[in-house]
Parts: C-alpha cells; sequence; structure tokens
C-alpha cells in the first residue's frame, strides 16, 4: 500500500482491487489445462508417431490442396452472389426484391447436406441439360452427368448456400452507411458510382469484413461435407487411409491439426485485414496482433481511496 497527494493536496491511499473470482477462475483453468495436457502425453492410444507421420502424407497434402481450392471458389462464388442479391434486396423493383428474397429463404431455410446431395443427383430430374430459343431451336445440349461433375456440385452446393448468407452480411453494411453522407455526396456533384465506391463501400467493409472473416472460416470446415459425393478434400482422403488402415484417430488428429492450422492463418489474415479497413478509427486503437495480445494480459489499474480520517479533517476545515 503507498500514499499519493490528490489534486487538492490530500494524502490518498492506494488500495489494490481484490480480484478472488478472477484468481479462482485462473486456478480451474490452469488445473483443468494440466489434466488435459498430461492426458495427452501420457496417454499412449494418440500415438503421436503416427500421426506426426501422416502430417505430410501425399494424399492428405492432395486433400489439403482440393479443401483450400474448394473453400477459395466456394467463397468467391458467394460473395458475388451475396453482393447481386443483396443489391435485389434493396431495388425498388419489387418483382426483383421478391426473388432475392425468396432465394434467400431457400438455400436457408434448406440443410446443406441435402442442398449437395440435390447437386449430386440433378440428372435424375433433368438427364440432359440444353439451352435454346422457347419453341425453337436447341443450341447447346448435354447430359448432365457429364456437366454436373462431383467437384461443380460441390461449387454449385457449397456457393449458392454462401450467397444467401453474404447477402445478410453485405446488406447490413451498406445500410450501417448514414444516408445523410449518400446525399451530401450527391449535393457535392459525385455521380452514384463515385459515391458508392468512394463513400459508401470504404464505410460499409468495417461492417463487412468480420462477419465475412468467420464465413471464411466456416467455409472450410464446412467443405468436409463434401465427403459425402466422393470428393477427395481433407477428410476424405483421411477416411480412405483409415480404411485401410484402421489408423482411425491418429489420422482424424492429423485432419484436425491441419484445420487448426489453416484456420489460424486465416484468423491472422482477417485481423490485418480488419486492421486496414478501421484505420484511421479513434474507437480502435491501432496495436499489432501481438500488441492486442499483451493488452488483454495486462492487469487494470489499482483503485485510488481517500482515507476516512481526511474527510473528517476536511469537514473540520469547511467548519
Amino acid at each position: 500500500m503507498t500514499e499519493d497527494r490528490g489534486i487538492d493536496g490530500d494524502a490518498v491511499r492506494v488500495v489494490p482491487v481484490r480480484r478472488y473470482g478472477q484468481w479462482l477462475a485462473t486456478i480451474v483453468v490452469l488445473v483443468v489445462a494440466g489434466l488435459v495436457v498430461t492426458s495427452l502425453i501420457t496417454n499412449p492410444r494418440y500415438q503421436w508417431s503416427l500421426v506426426f507421420s501422416y502430417l505430410f502424407n501425399a494424399q492428405i497434402v492432395e486433400g489439403l490442396g482440393t479443401t483450400l481450392w474448394l473453400t477459395v471458389v466456394a467463397m468467391v462464388v458467394g460473395v458475388v452472389i451475396g453482393i447481386v442479391m443483396a443489391l435485389a434486396r434493396e431495388s425498388r423493383n419489387l418483382v426483383v426484391a421478391a426473388a432475392a428474397s425468396v432465394y434467400i429463404a431457400f438455400f436457408r431455410g434448406t440443410p446443406l447436406l441435402v442442398q449437395l446431395i440435390f447437386w449430386f443427383n440433378l440428372a435424375a430430374l433433368y438427364p440432359v441439360i440444353s439451352l435454346g430459343v422457347p419453341f425453337g431451336p436447341t443450341l447447346f445440349s448435354e447430359s448432365t452427368n457429364v456437366l454436373i461433375t462431383p467437384f461443380l456440385a460441390a461449387v454449385l452446393g457449397l456457393g449458392l448456400n454462401e450467397g444467401a448468407y453474404m447477402s445478410e452480411i453485405v446488406r447490413a453494411g451498406l445500410q450501417s452507411v448514414d444516408s445523410g453522407q449518400t446525399d451530401a455526396s450527391h449535393a457535392l456533384g459525385m455521380r452514384k458510382s463515385q459515391t458508392f465506391r468512394r463513400i459508401v463501400l470504404p464505410q460499409a467493409m468495417r461492417v463487412i469484413i468480420p462477419p465475412t472473416g468467420n464465413e471464411t472460416i466456416s467455409m472450410l470446415k464446412t467443405t468436409s461435407l463434401v465427403s459425402v459425393i466422393a470428393i477427395p478434400e481433407l477428410l476424405w482422403q483421411a477416411q480412405a487411409i483409415y480404411s485401410r488402415t484402421y489408423q482411425v484417430i491418429p489420422l482424424l488428429i492429423t485432419v484436425s491439426l491441419w484445420y487448426l492450422v489453416v484456420t489460424t492463418v486465416l484468423s491472422m489474415g482477417q485481423y490485418y485485414l480488419e486492421r486496414h479497413f478501421t484505420r484511421g478509427d479513434s474507437r480502435r486503437p491501432e496495436r499489432s496482433l501481438l500488441g492486442t495480445i499483451v493488452h488483454g494480459l495486462v492487469p487494470r489499474h489499482a483503485a485510488v481511496r481517500r482515507p476516512a480520517t481526511t474527510d473528517v479533517q476536511d469537514e473540520g476545515t469547511r467548519s
């Protein structure tokens, strides 16, 4: 306990804040963490030697590449569709707005796994896909099984489903920009395209980027569902290996480690992207990633309390 002088010159006591709840929570977390680490090290059934031997296996690395490529393509499709659907929802044309609402309601209201299987079996409904003039000549015709490959079925299922969610994210970002700024830019003679590019979009990106980063990380893990339609992604390759070797647990741990590594890299990319679009915002201090982590570990300032004797002396002085 130390003493200092306040603004009026009176002695004050610096009283450390007692945080018994935080100490108790810290002890509980450390005990649980110690038990988990001890179990991971001492339990031989984890077979860590096999886990690390499979980590850079050719099949596993090939599956990881397919997972990453599928994530990128599906997210690009989802973002493009999301932007189009968000603008359609805001359209003054009731037919266009209603069509966008039906699209969003359908793809958000049905399970993604069902959509993937549906696209994979589209040939049961349409054996042949053809394009042409209505009631006229056919310009293009091909078997559905030839056109809709398993990879394309996965892209359609993931991308169309993601587009429904991205449309709401983009729409929320656009609506977060105050309409007065748009009116002001028009009053200055800026065209609608200039207003959108220079005024609306940079501010909307502050709202769009965080959930889009979360959707990207979620998409990476959601790609594991395409194993049901025989896409050789990361989980499918692991299943193909342990169906022969019966080493289920080591291979599942290997897959989990790769997902953790990639999601960590994506999270770091999201952090720096958010930092780029929020630069100049006084509400968000510009710290590095390490600085942000350290800032969360720094304890709060101690409370300052004026001693009771000083209060008595002050009352006597005033009287």
